[in-house]
């Protein structure tokens, strides 16, 4: 098990979370940075693993964080915008932020694909997820879809603060 106090992470030691093997949204990770948030860090390093057939998350854009992926092993598939790109061993993928060009990784091949995901963590991060149209806003902890309104919509009338003093 890594230790959130050491700067060394062995791979081999780090925690497996989220492992399921059935399903289009199956795969296991670990994260290889763990002392990194907790000292005031926040680039990450993640290993996913997709076992065949499955996705590693929705196809989304980012709106503040750059991704880097990085293939160690198997192939996949890199969905990029309206294009997609067969990845595998060496290959190294850029995810800029701000650019609302959405990205997806998955593997419809016959053995697992392990790749390397590294990017910051903004705890303002809003990213957009163009299939359904849902929105995720970090500080609020929220994902959900978004309505749109006219900007004075709702509010009070008379506004409150007409109503208030100094104390």
């Amino acid at each position: 098990m890594s230790d959130e106090t050491s700067p060394v992470c062995k791979t081999s030691e780090a925690e497996v979370e989220g492992y399921t093997d059935e399903g289009p949204w199956a795969g296991s990770w670990k994260v290889l940075t763990p002392s990194m948030r907790p000292k005031g860090g926040s680039l990450g390093v993640v290993e996913n693993r997709l076992p065949p057939g499955s996705v590693g998350c929705p196809f989304h854009w980012h709106a503040r964080e750059d991704e880097v992926f990085y293939v160690l092993s198997g192939r996949g598939l890199l969905r990029y915008g309206d294009d997609v790109y067969e990845i595998g061993p060496g290959d190294c993928v850029s995810c800029p932020a701000g650019t609302k060009v959405a990205h997806q990784i998955g593997n419809p091949f016959d053995e697992d694909l392990v790749y390397l995901a590294m990017g910051t963590y903004d705890p303002h991060e809003v990213c957009g997820y163009p299939d359904n149209g849902k929105v995720m806003v970090r500080v609020l902890q929220e994902v959900g879809r978004l309505e749109s309104r006219d900007y004075m919509d709702g509010e009070p009338d008379p506004p409150v603060i007409l109503g208030m003093r100094p104390s």
